[in-house]
């Protein structure tokens, strides 16, 4: 497989982005917790759009019942999901930068983990999970904004699926209600959704008062 060279992909992404915003997405590092059904996607899109340096955080290996709405693959199956996305995301983009943590993440540990993050993609599954991420981040990492997902289960309508600004440092995606505990299960079209409003959120803080500066 022939890679491409790193000055002929920067010019691919120069004629999708004003030259300024590459640079700041480029420049740019985010750190993603939990790297399920969310996590794996906004992790893609985020490769996707450019962003220079990924932060990836999960303790748990690839199994077949991820498949239905994980950016993984059968040959993903018992690997480290820090491995196999790390994986997909250089076959995405070689030159990105990933650091990876393999462990679970506690009230204890995250603050280490994520000090230096000015932005974290909260992606677990389970509520408690999430709640202590995000209590965590607010109390005590003060220069750190959450991007957090909650409520995407189901079938349902995608368009019930919003970004809101809960505090200022704190954003949530999702419908906030709909959970896997109501026996609806969880399916790909909702959980992406979900996903591609916590990475455009991501992008839209990132380059927040870029295209003021390109106008002047």
């Amino acid at each position: 497989m022939m890679i491409p060279t790193k000055e002929a992909m920067q010019q691919c992404w120069d004629g999708r982005f004003p030259l300024r915003l590459f640079q700041i997405l480029q420049s740019s590092s985010v750190s993603i917790a939990g790297l399920g059904g969310l996590g794996s996607h906004i992790a893609v899109m985020l490769a996707r759009s450019g962003i220079g340096k990924l932060h990836l955080v999960d303790f748990d290996c690839v199994d077949m019942s991820n498949l239905n709405r994980q950016a993984y693959d059968i040959g993903h199956i018992g690997q480290q999901k820090t491995e196999a996305l790390s994986q997909i995301l250089f076959k995405i983009n070689p030159y990105i930068e990933i650091v990876t943590d393999t462990l679970r993440v506690t009230a204890e540990n995250a603050p280490k983990l994520f000090s230096a993050s000015s932005i974290v993609c909260e992606a677990f599954d389970q509520p408690e999970q999430k709640a202590m991420l995000v209590n965590t981040l607010l109390e005590k990492c003060p220069h750190t904004t959450i991007v957090s997902g909650n409520g995407m289960a189901g079938y349902g309508s995608a368009n019930t699926i919003q970004t809101k600004k809960f505090h200022e440092r704190l954003y949530i995606c999702g419908d906030q209600k709909t959970d896997i505990q109501w026996g609806i299960g969880l399916m790909a079209p909702r959980v992406c959704v979900c996903a591609g409003h916590q990475a455009n959120q991501v992008i839209s803080i990132l380059l927040e008062g870029a295209n003021e500066e390109i106008d002047k």
